[in-house]
């Protein structure tokens, strides 16, 4: 692992799920944490499971070697009405990420989602996509947030995720254009780019300058393809397992880690697989993932 080009960690979610609060629900932390540490790992996101008190949490990240690169964060900075409350919840978090190290904020906005949305109703069916009005309080909402992140010495890094409104490669595009590059910077998702209908790798070689933080993770096609002709929502198709490891599903991830380390990207880079546990072993898929992503480094047609 020492000759991956960038620093390279894993999210608990591979271990428990975050959507899916069925999937790996008895896993311990001190479980995902040891597997991390003797997977030599050096970087988690927090996840659900971990202790929230810092001083705790600190202790036990310590002495496994494991520094605490992120934290998700919801925001609804669509809806103007929610805008001072967001911000005051942001800068808690960003105040949270700081005393404990971190670099990023996985940030994401829930507005229109079907299943994040505080606002929508279990009888709904589709993500309520952004009209000008929303992309516009959006925008505003980020460079704000990203303000907040910067004066505490972080970057406000945006996750663009199945089942939200900034889902598909245009919608990247629009609230990169509608952003300021020095407040908003991309966590750039391998698999959610292919879930969302884009090509992973343009997405990567378009955006590469806004790019802060990465997360790699793959998909299995033949799932994705039967959930989307069933109709099914992002929740059902992480039940389905249409997300895994890289390596495991179709994506091609030389090119991917080629362009990063060709460009020098040094930042963070997860692995994820966002799976059913009990199927998917998570340490035997981690480990598997590792095996397949320093395979790349050593052929001759990758970035060796």
């Amino acid at each position: 692992m020492a000759k991956l080009p960038f620093r390279l960690g894993a999210h608990p979610i591979n271990w428990v799920g975050e959507d899916v609060k069925e999937h790996g629900d008895d896993t311990t932390y001190e479980r995902i944490l040891d597997d991390m540490a003797a997977l030599g790992l050096r970087g988690t996101e927090m996840g659900r499971k971990y202790p929230a008190d810092p001083a705790v949490l600190r202790e036990e990240l310590s002495r496994r070697g494991l520094q605490l690169v992120s934290q998700w964060k919801s925001v609804l900075f669509s809806d103007p009405a929610y805008r001072k409350e967001e911000l005051e919840a942001y800068r808690r978090h960003a105040a949270f990420l700081k005393e404990m190290g971190a670099e990023v904020i996985s940030t994401c906005e829930i507005g229109g989602s079907l299943h994040f949305d505080p606002r929508r109703t279990p009888h709904e069916k589709e993500v309520l996509r952004l009209d000008d009005a929303g992309w516009e309080s959006l925008a505003e909402g980020l460079n704000e947030a990203g303000v907040i992140a910067r004066e505490y010495g972080l970057k406000l890094t945006y996750h663009h995720h199945g089942g939200t409104v900034v889902e598909q490669g245009h919608e990247i595009d629009r609230l990169l254009e509608m952003t300021d590059p020095a407040l908003v910077h991309l966590l750039f998702d391998t698999g959610h780019a292919y879930y969302g209908g884009a090509d992973p790798l343009s997405v990567l070689q378009k955006h590469y300058d806004r790019i802060a933080y990465v997360h790699l993770k793959d998909i299995r096609p033949q799932v994705l393809e039967e959930a989307r002709m069933e109709g099914a929502d992002f929740i059902t198709c992480i039940r389905k397992g249409v997300f895994t490891v890289p390596g495991d599903g179709c994506i091609d991830f030389a090119p991917i880690v080629g362009e990063l380390a060709a460009r020098g990207y040094g930042g963070w880079a997860m692995l994820e697989g966002e799976q059913d546990p009990a199927a998917h072993p998570p340490y035997d898929y981690a480990k598997q993932a590792l095996l397949y992503l320093e395979g790349l480094i050593d052929r001759k047609e990758g970035i060796a």
